[in-house]
């Protein structure tokens, strides 16, 4: 499944949400130099979803804050994953 998302690397935490435009947004710890913020991008996407790293792959957007991920994993796990960022969303991302 490929998915859109927006990266915005430098925060002082980790943190998925949706924003006002129902756009998923990701606040990565991790700096957006040499490459690391999109490193970081698939561990944390591999982690929050419990598949392994290599189920994900950033296709487009490598120097931009808008990319798009190829993510090995079923859309119901998916939804789930949705479900979970939107409670969080909802609370302020408490």
């Amino acid at each position: 499944m490929t998915i859109s998302v927006k990266a915005k690397p430098g925060s002082k935490v980790d943190l998925f949400a949706i924003d006002a435009a129902g756009q998923l947004t990701v606040k990565l710890k991790a700096p957006a130099q040499e490459g690391r913020a999109n490193a970081y991008l698939t561990e944390l996407f591999a982690r929050e979803l419990g598949i392994p790293k290599s189920a994900v792959t950033i296709v487009a957007g490598f120097t931009n804050p808008h990319k798009r991920l190829d993510i090995a994993v079923s859309e119901a796990d998916y939804a789930r994953f949705l479900d979970r960022v939107k409670t969080v969303s909802a609370s302020g991302g408490s």
